[in-house]
């Protein structure tokens, strides 16, 4: 018998980048991204994708993209600027994705041009799926617009899109080649939008970083008020703990560890369950509030620290439970652990709480836990 063993290393860096008005004429960063990126003797093409959402609160933002790439010429400007519909919704009609596919062969965007996309977590992870899997993958530029694609799923490596009922079936790890987070963005979102995204920062605080969470606690009233400065800080500090753990650990999560989805397999099923009526920030804030009433009623933490997490959500705005929860005597529920499994194969790996601001990894979850969970939370609701 014979083998050959092949190893090899591929490197992957980006950068994100945090501005104001990004393609106000003045502002150079995108030009200057574009200009020095790859090599300058390929005609570089660019096509944008743009968040109908997005494009209806700026109503400007065609004849501005076209105005930034008249006056720096630093790449082809595709003709046709795409529209689609943003949201969950995107993701679950692979119509959506296959016009991205379209565009990119018509409009010749190869693997040394880029696809610009613009708009909300779910809107990047399909159009970053689309450019993925377009030529084995072309280059992508996210742009953000939601407080929490900017602080999060934005900044990440992953793409995808619902398949066969299940969150994110079909999906690739393809990092973007650059993050751009422009706060003018986030101006124009609606109160529940501009909250939902900070769900992903409690996230992270309690699995990562106590003085995070004890920063989010002082200022959580900055935020329900929109405070930019503030918001600005948040997102930044989240990004940074999101992508310090990502080049850390398992970037392309070869194993069965997902700590940065702490509270998340509850929170896809009921994003399901509720026909995505809740936002996705909504659902892992109620996720978050149920692992960690698990780790409270398992003893990992106290009364005391459970009940400034659930005051925190709530500070926040945010419902800690969802009647969906317990429908079906929580069998749904109990589905939802079943998938969460099976998307990532092998033993079921959950992250719960240790104390705050560490994370800890369980390879078993008693159900019958989570149900008196989920009652705790209806009582407390």
């Amino acid at each position: 018998m014979q083998s050959l063993k092949q190893i090899f290393q591929v490197p992957f860096q980006y950068e994100v980048f945090f501005t104001k008005n990004l393609f106000d004429t003045a502002n150079t960063m995108f030009a200057d991204f574009i200009r020095h990126f790859g090599n300058p003797e390929f005609q570089k093409r660019i096509l944008f994708v743009v968040d109908k959402g997005v494009a209806d609160a700026h109503p400007n933002l065609t004849n501005t993209l076209i105005n930034y790439f008249d006056f720096h010429s630093v790449a082809k400007l595709s003709p046709e600027i795409l529209v689609l519909p943003g949201g969950e919704n995107c993701k679950n009609d692979p119509r959506f994705y296959e016009e991205v596919v379209r565009a990119i062969d018509e409009h010749r965007i190869d693997r040394h041009s880029f696809v610009a996309a613009i708009g909300g977590g779910a809107f990047l992870d399909m159009s970053g799926y689309a450019a993925a899997i377009s030529h084995r993958g072309v280059k992508l530029i996210r742009i953000p617009t939601t407080v929490l694609s900017q602080n999060d799923s934005g900044v990440g490596v992953k793409n995808g899109v619902n398949y066969l009922g299940k969150k994110n079936f079909l999906g690739t790890f393809a990092p973007a080649v650059a993050v751009f987070n422009d706060v003018n963005f986030l101006t124009t979102l609606i109160d529940r939008d501009w909250r939902s995204g900070i769900a992903e920062a409690i996230k992270v605080a309690l699995i990562k970083d106590v003085s995070f969470f004890t920063w989010l606690e002082e200022h959580a009233e900055d935020m329900n008020s929109r405070n930019e400065s503030v918001m600005m800080e948040q997102i930044y500090r989240c990004a940074d703990l999101h992508m310090k753990h990502i080049s850390s650990g398992d970037p392309f999560e070869l194993g069965s560890a997902r700590p940065l989805d702490f509270g998340h397999w509850a929170a896809h099923k009921l994003e399901y369950l509720s026909s995505f009526s809740i936002r996705h920030g909504e659902a892992v804030a109620i996720g978050i509030a149920l692992d960690c009433v698990y780790s409270h009623l398992i003893g990992n933490i106290s009364k005391e620290d459970l009940d400034r997490i659930i005051g925190l959500i709530k500070k926040l705005g945010f419902d800690i439970y969802h009647p969906a929860l317990a429908e079906n005597d929580k069998i749904n529920l109990y589905k939802g652990l079943q998938e969460f499994q099976e998307h990532l194969g092998g033993q079921l790996t959950i992250t719960l709480l240790l104390a705050l601001g560490k994370g800890i990894e369980v390879h078993e979850i008693d159900f019958e836990i989570v149900k008196k969970s989920v009652d705790y939370l209806a009582n407390l609701a």
